[in-house]
């Protein structure tokens, strides 16, 4: 599929009217995609024209969307390779790692359709009066979609509001348009009606644009959590608007009581810097026993090993670059401030001469740190902090204005049942990387990290608005008034 830099409104793709941008590949700095940002005109068209195109869509029969999503889900697998590529050129994800992401496409489409039938199903409780619970969509929505999976997460907001009948307008990332205009061609091949899928390209003053317009019912967001307070504050005069947020975490993982040193290593690496530690679910801290001197000399050996490569290197490379090279300073920028906190660094991150958006992962303690960050350092640099009792170990997971995910490595179920019950976060995992989650489970985390559980088997429930319905078939005056009245 020939990609064309364009935006796709009303059926029909035309070139943006906002300024130009470009996609660069990380791996080389080359340009991959280049077109231009939608303009507020362009803006107003694309929600005009989702606007006239929701009421029909609406009204058709769930079956006829649920037959959309499959024929997607079919091109998207028969595309796979080719996806793959493209997610691997402008994301810088290892080959393997962006088939795991289409697969994931692919996947959704049943998931979406298994959860709008067990969440959004009518529900009638005949009586005198019949009790009717139905589901109905809130409108035009806007998805506004995350680089670090270009494909997955968008798609994870997009299939579920197409399903309940919503329109879309799709703004991916600025770093991953071509992800997003390959997509948005391969639904224009499954029969999806005109105007019912939007994209508009551009960075955030595009999203913002989208945000602010009256014309919105709904808005789903993957990424920082900045960002995410933007949109919350934004609308918080807009009650009419749902506003689903997945603003990221500084997720822990306790290593504590385990059987195999070696399988707590590996859980460990595949729970923090798979993705160049670009996952909002990754772990960011590593709690461990204060004693275990062990278990960290075993993990600074194999951090230091990690094979970082080009991305379609052979063998394989664990992970490839970062997005790009701001992304790799900001990892750079917090290691340095932690170190000056009186952080200890364990095994440096640093720059690679492979090009300015690599970095050798990093680990570091920052135990004695004062005052302890609890940012989000999207990025391969894992925080080690030493503990001297489990107690200690869980009021530091804890000890976090995020709540995405958590995690503990252990033999002891005992001390798995207590983590879980106490642990404040939305995903809580028993000797399982934090890095992988079902497609049949909610997603998303408490307090600072969201709200709605955006992109998992939830996503329905943000997707469309129950109505409660009251019913008689026959309109009759009772045998015995109400006290009072004479009719």
């Amino acid at each position: 599929m020939s990609l064309t830099g364009n935006l796709f409104m009303g059926g029909q793709w035309q070139q943006g009217r906002g300024d130009p941008f470009a996609s660069l590949n990380p791996a080389n700095d080359q340009t991959l995609w280049e077109g231009h940002a939608a303009s507020d005109d362009d803006v107003e068209q694309a929600l005009r024209l989702a606007s006239e195109a929701h009421p029909a869509w609406s009204a058709t029969q769930p079956s006829m969307r649920k037959d959309i999503l499959l024929k997607f889900a079919d091109l998207v697998e028969n595309a796979k390779d080719e996806l793959a590529m493209l997610i691997t050129a402008e994301t810088g994800k290892p080959v393997w790692e962006s088939l795991t992401e289409v697969a994931s496409v692919v996947g959704k489409a049943k998931a979406s359709i298994e959860a709008l039938d067990l969440r959004a199903a009518e529900i009638v409780r005949p009586g005198a009066t019949t009790s009717r619970t139905w589901f109905r969509s809130h409108g035009v929505v806007a998805v506004l979609s995350p680089f670090n999976f270009p494909a997955h997460m968008g798609n994870g907001h997009v299939m579920p509001a197409l399903l309940a009948g919503n329109c879309v307008v799709l703004k991916p990332s600025e770093f991953a348009p071509a992800v997003g205009e390959y997509l948005v061609g391969l639904w224009q091949q499954s029969d999806l009606p005109r105007g019912v899928l939007s994209l508009l390209q551009g960075a955030a003053d595009v999203g913002q644009m989208l945000v602010n317009s009256t014309s919105i019912r709904g808005i789903f967001f993957t990424g920082s959590q900045r960002a995410g307070l933007s949109i919350a504050t934004a609308t918080v005069a807009r009650p009419n608007v749902i506003v689903a947020l997945e603003m990221g975490g500084n997720s822990p993982l306790v290593v504590w009581d385990y059987s195999d040193i070696r399988a707590a290593v590996l859980t460990t690496i595949q729970s923090t810097y798979i993705t160049s530690g670009q996952r909002c679910s990754a772990a960011r801290r590593l709690i461990v026993r204060a004693s275990d001197t062990e278990f960290i000399s075993a993990l600074c050996e194999a951090v230091s090993a990690i094979y970082v490569g080009e991305p379609t290197a052979e063998p394989a490379p664990y992970i490839g670059p970062m997005i790009n090279a701001d992304h790799v300073s900001k990892v750079l920028s917090a290691q340095e401030r932690f170190i000056q906190a009186g952080a200890l660094s364990l095994v440096p991150a640093e720059g690679l001469a492979l090009g300015p958006a690599y970095i050798k992962p990093g680990l570091i303690d920052v135990t004695d740190m004062r005052p302890r960050s609890d940012e989000e350092v999207f990025g391969p640099l894992l925080q080690v902090i030493r503990v001297n009792d489990f107690d200690a170990a869980i009021a530091e997971a804890n000890f976090s204005e995020y709540g995405l995910a958590a995690g503990i490595v252990t033999q002891d179920r005992r001390l798995y049942e207590r983590f879980r019950s106490e642990v404040e976060c939305g995903i809580v995992n028993w000797n399982q990387q934090l890095t992988g989650a079902s497609g049949l489970a909610p997603f998303g985390g408490l307090k600072g990290s969201g709200n709605h559980r955006p992109s998992g088997f939830l996503a329905v429930d943000y997707c469309v608005q129950a109505v409660a319905s009251m019913e008689v078939d026959t309109l009759a005056v009772p045998s015995q008034l109400p006290h009072g009245l004479t009719v």
